[in-house]
């Protein structure tokens, strides 16, 4: 057999081709296999490369579960958020056994005499006797320390109408007669008709003196 294939090698050679490398005929198939260029799957450059995958593989998967903590330790936590209970808006339907927590209604304080809107403070000097003093008037209903405050008001009320101010003074320009009624004088100060009120008076001429006597006995009478 070894000779046969020499020779066939020398007479490739003799006709001008060079020799080849001999032929590797394997047992169990009866087909030659190129002994340089054939390499088996378990030879050795072929598993060190793979372990060198390998290794890779597993460094990179070690890095990256090594950066992840710090990763999640960057952002910072969340507060949790209470769940807050939903309150209806709109009114419904309420069960005679379901309690109502409501505000409570505010009543208005009880009505006081000195609350009242038409209070009037009077003050009187040089009338003489008992006139001179200062006195409190209420009206609707009456009462203060007037001497006379039912029949006080109801003056008042006769004296005020509809553009008219019961204690208006002497308009400028008035022929007054010179009559003179005494040194008496009055000063009125408070509210009336929702009106703030601050009017003087005395008895200087006729037209003072008619202006004083038509508010009696808001002010004391002085006359004749």
């Amino acid at each position: 057999m070894d000779t046969g294939v020499a020779a066939k090698n020398r007479a490739g050679a003799g006709n001008g081709h060079p020799a080849g490398p001999a032929a590797d005929t394997r047992p169990g198939d009866g087909r030659p296999h190129d002994r340089i260029g054939a390499q088996p799957c378990g030879a050795p450059g072929v598993r060190q490369g793979m372990l060198h995958r390998i290794v890779l593989t597993a460094a990179a998967s070690a890095a990256a579960l090594s950066t992840a903590p710090a990763a999640s330790a960057a952002v910072p936590a969340v507060p949790a958020v209470s769940a807050v209970p939903a309150v209806a808006s709109a009114p419904g339907p309420v069960s005679h056994g379901t309690p109502v927590h409501a505000r409570p209604v505010l009543m208005p304080p009880p009505a006081r005499d000195e609350d009242s809107g038409d209070r009037l403070t009077v003050t009187v000097h040089g009338a003489g006797g008992d006139a001179d003093g200062t006195y409190e008037l209420r009206c609707h209903p009456s009462g203060g320390s007037h001497p006379d405050a039912a029949e006080a008001c109801a003056e008042l009320d006769r004296n005020t109408t509809w553009g008219k101010d019961p204690f208006a003074p002497v308009p400028p320009g008035t022929m007054c007669t010179m009559l003179y009624g005494g040194p008496a004088t009055a000063h009125v100060t408070g509210t009336w008709a929702g009106r703030p009120v601050d009017a003087r008076f005395d008895r200087t001429d006729g037209c003072e003196i008619a202006r004083w006597d038509g508010l009696v006995p808001l002010l004391p009478s002085l006359g004749p």
